[in-house]
């Protein structure tokens, strides 16, 4: 879907955020406590939404916050969500608190990431698992999914790379279609094409590295990566926010990783 508004009305970009999301004319006005023909008369630009119904529509189809803006815009009505940098003021309580939050689950690893994967603050806990990362891939802005996944970055310590690797690419494909962003289906080309050091795509071995039995099944798909000469398995949360109101809000992310094992957590609670 086009990212512009230039050219663009607002009947065709709703008309393809509906069928995006899977949705019929019928399905999206029961949602929208509207009717089918209005639905279509809004499409083919019969009849002009009203503000609130812009708004009321996006979010019946799950739009996200800056495309709801750009609906706005190509009805010829002003954005309704600001797009306020971190480093502004306004935005001060929500960097102190984001901090907070990520020194609380030290010592064990997280970060706050933008839309892009971009990180944009990470604790102590992380940079446990730099080591031996290129310099370059830890230049800001520091990109997340880059740096997991190129060869010269996290992947050559990846036990378990092949799944890995398949679960964040599934994400990022995902989160592309459902955002409509060509920047993120951009990067997520580049990442795929990162060729897989040799020898780094098998599974994770059945049996325990110091030989005490068998790994447990999973509960969620680790992540295990060697640290400092020894194999730490983790499990991945990811966390947004709840009905944000500014752009920049709303693609934030926070990333935990949850020690999967007690042996990692007994390395890393030693590290910190």
């Amino acid at each position: 879907m086009a990212r512009t508004v230039d050219d663009v009305n607002v009947g065709s970009l709703l008309r393809g955020w509906r069928k995006l999301r899977g949705v019929t004319q019928l399905e999206l006005a029961l949602k929208a406590d509207s009717s089918a023909r209005h639905i279509s008369f809004i499409e083919t630009g019969r009849s002009t939404p009203s503000r609130s119904m812009v708004l009321h529509l996006a979010e019946h189809l799950d739009v996200p916050v800056r495309d709801r803006n750009s609906l706005l815009m190509a009805a010829g009505y002003a954005p309704s969500y600001p797009e306020t940098s971190l480093t502004a003021p306004a935005m001060t309580t929500l960097r102190t608190g984001l901090e907070q939050l990520l020194a609380a689950y030290e010592p064990f690893p997280a970060l706050v990431m933008n839309g892009m994967y971009d990180v944009v603050t990470a604790n102590k806990g992380v940079r446990l698992l730099l080591d031996g990362v290129a310099g370059h891939l830890l230049e800001p802005p520091m990109n997340a999914m880059r740096l997991t996944l190129h060869p010269q970055g996290l992947a050559p310590r990846i036990q378990n790379l092949g799944e890995w690797r398949g679960h964040l690419l599934e994400r990022m494909e995902r989160q592309a279609a459902l955002r409509s962003s060509d920047a993120l289906r951009g990067l997520c080309e580049e990442v795929a094409a990162y060729p897989a050091p040799a020898g780094a795509t098998h599974a994770a071995p059945d049996e325990r590295a110091d030989g005490h039995g068998p790994i447990p099944p999973p509960y969620a798909l680790p992540l295990r990566i060697e640290a400092g000469g020894r194999v730490l398995s983790f499990i991945s949360t990811a966390t947004t926010f709840n009905t944000p109101m500014d752009v920049t809000v709303s693609e934030l992310a926070v990333e935990t990783f949850l020690p999967a094992d007690p042996e990692t957590a007994a390395v890393l609670r030693d590290a910190g």
